[in-house]
């Protein structure tokens, strides 16, 4: 088995990992973990941050580009979102720091007052592959909206999230595709080792204009793991970031074209050397059954484009399985997206006139769908936290599992 070496900064054979004891909450703690799942590894906690307590099992809803799209701060308020992302590549380049330093941050830019979790850049580095190129000192790339030559370090994408005012902010790493060889996904790995520790240290030295994290305390920081679907690398990567120390670890580079068991493992790999007193987070996962799964599996926060995206198709979420709105079955059916919901859009329209907005192209369609499915994805959360309050977790689990049926069954 492999592990990290930190002398010389590479992958050696034998390194061992200790194992992490669990330690008494104190009412301190960043993160606190308040209950577990007998029967699996499903975790209740809770994790403070500037803007706001986050009540986990949780889902963020994507905003990447200062909005969740055809959302509203307030709707999302009303929806019980807890914590939503932006993304520090696309409001790098539009609408640029010079306007979030203006406007005093991405919270009051937007009008959101509770907490934002940024993504450092590393998944557009990974999915730019044609119009870039990754160096020791960061990626260097032509934007994707005029071409223009680009570049982010690890120390520029710390000070892009300083200047977002995030309250979470995500090293840069770098995203080995799927397919790659073991011998590129070490090498990659290593790079974003060396990145994390200059990350790190960047949030400790400050920024011209902005105290340091020493004394401002305020923006939490997540190293993230890599090492593709490499058992060794998973490994190895969970150990050193561990040992760079931070106050979360987030669980990167799946959800890249995978298929679910591949990713499934890299995951169940990563998870035995990560702290249980800090927060794990899936990136860009998944479907509800996915994220039932992860959670049995030990992983407390995730985010998805796939409320807000397949909404826009006329896709909703159910308990069932999806539907596909606009198919002709639903022209005449006079009941909700789901018997029981309480969202803005199974409280007030029926499936039928749902299909008609969505076939018409009316913009209001696409809005109650995405309400809908953003309150799916919420109240699964909600729901998950109740169950493992209870011990019952594993038990729902299986039966929503055995339930659902993926949008290409039959």
């Amino acid at each position: 088995m492999s592990g990290w070496d930190g002398r010389t900064g590479r992958l050696e054979r034998g390194s061992g990992c200790a194992c992490q004891k669990r330690r008494s909450p104190r009412e301190d703690d960043v993160f606190v973990l308040l209950q577990t799942d007998p029967l699996s590894k499903a975790r209740r906690g809770r994790l403070t941050t500037a803007h706001g307590v986050i009540e986990t099992p949780a889902f963020m809803p994507v905003g990447t580009q200062g909005s969740v799209k055809a959302v509203s701060p307030r709707e999302l308020r009303e929806l019980a979102a807890q914590i939503i992302l932006g993304n520090t590549y696309h409001l790098f380049v539009r609408p640029g720091l010079d306007v979030m330093r203006h406007f005093g941050g991405l919270h009051r830019f937007m009008n959101w007052d509770g907490p934002i979790l940024t993504d450092s850049g590393g998944y557009q580095i990974f999915s730019l592959a044609k119009i870039r190129k990754i160096t020791e000192e960061g990626a260097h790339f032509q934007n994707h909206l005029d071409g223009t030559p680009t570049f982010i370090s690890p120390e520029i994408a710390m000070e892009i999230q300083a200047s977002l005012g995030s309250d979470i902010a995500m090293v840069l790493d770098e995203c080995p595709p799927y397919p790659c060889e073991h011998d590129y996904a070490a090498r990659s790995l290593e790079l974003t080792i060396r990145w994390a520790k200059r990350s790190k240290a960047a949030t400790k030295d400050g920024f011209a204009g902005r105290p340091s994290r020493v004394t401002n305390p305020a923006c939490l920081v997540f190293g993230i793991i890599q090492g593709g679907t490499f058992e060794d690398l998973r490994r190895a990567s969970a150990e050193a970031t561990v040992a760079i120390g931070f106050d979360g670890y987030a669980i990167g580079g799946v959800s890249v074209g995978e298929p679910e068991p591949e990713m499934m493992q890299a995951l169940e790999w990563s998870e035995p050397f990560l702290p249980n007193d800090k927060p794990r987070y899936a990136m860009g996962l998944g479907t509800p059954p996915q994220l039932l799964e992860l959670i049995a599996r030990g992983v407390d926060m995730f985010d998805c484009v796939l409320p807000t995206r397949l909404a826009r198709n006329g896709t909703a979420f159910s308990a069932g399985g999806t539907l596909n709105l606009k198919n002709a079955e639903f022209t005449f059916q006079k009941g909700p997206i789901e018997e029981g919901c309480s969202c803005p859009a199974c409280r007030e329209f029926t499936r039928g006139y749902l299909r008609h907005l969505v076939k018409a192209e009316e913009i209001l369609g696409l809005r109650l769908i995405t309400l809908h499915n953003l309150h799916f994805y919420l109240e699964l959360m909600q729901r998950a936290r109740r169950e493992i309050e209870a011990g019952r977790f594993d038990t729902f689990r299986r039966d929503f599992v055995a339930g659902y049926r993926p949008a290409n069954s039959a």
